[in-house]
């Protein structure tokens, strides 16, 4: 049985509010805050730089994450962790020396993470997965909030449920999850999904109601 661990994606959150954004968030019963990072050249798209990342720990004590999908990130990972994050993810195919920046990101106290993106094999990556301490599978292509859910990706999701147990990392989901989706894929060993627009914002209802309702309802294959 696993863990449920919900991170709201602030992608998806109103700017125009951050400040109550964050507030609503930290008292909503979710885990992690997920932060997007992109540099228009991994990825086609711009977001959360170094002064956005400040500003929300300024405003919250939550566990932050930081997808960095970005071009050689090994550059950039003293930064982020001078900005108090808990996790950084990074991409294989943004790194030509990924097992070098993972165990970087260790040695300065943070958890390292591997974000997978839907064309990388399980066989591409294999190696690597022992030195994570969480491993985040994209069930979209990275960049934009908004997508739909790429169903191919499901049964690599469910084999690195399988493969989590047996290297010790936590397995996270990002991209077009719905409430459903975290059904399936809790059940499939997924600890942890990163929530947008699918199951948690432009709901016009309160944060801390969706978050209740979704733990109530993966209860029974909860620890």
């Amino acid at each position: 049985m696993n863990k449920l661990i919900l991170c709201p994606s602030l992608m998806c959150a109103d700017y125009r509010s951050l400040s109550e954004e964050i507030s609503n968030l930290g008292r909503s019963g979710a885990d992690i805050l997920h932060i997007d990072v992109m540099d228009g050249s991994f990825v086609p798209n711009f977001a959360c730089g170094p002064e956005v990342i400040k500003c929300v720990r300024s405003l919250t004590k939550m566990p932050m994450d930081v997808h960095l999908m970005i071009n050689d990130p090994s550059k950039h990972i003293a930064m982020f962790a001078e900005l108090g994050v808990d996790i950084i993810y990074i991409h294989p195919e943004a790194d030509a020396q990924t097992p070098r920046t993972l165990a970087k990101i260790k040695d300065l106290s943070l958890s390292p993470g591997l974000a997978i993106n839907p064309g990388t094999s399980i066989e591409a990556v294999k190696e690597l997965l022992p030195l994570c301490s969480y491993v985040m599978a994209m069930t979209v292509n990275p960049g934009f909030a908004g997508q739909k859910f790429l169903e191919f990706t499901t049964n690599k999701v469910k084999e690195l449920g399988k493969l989590s147990s047996v290297y010790g990392f936590t397995l996270c989901v990002d991209g077009a999850i719905s409430r459903e989706k975290i059904t399936e894929l809790f059940k499939a060993g997924v600890s942890g999904f990163v929530l947008g627009t699918s199951a948690l914002f432009n709901k016009n209802r309160p944060y801390a109601d969706i978050i209740r309702e979704i733990r109530a309802e993966n209860q029974a294959f909860a620890s």
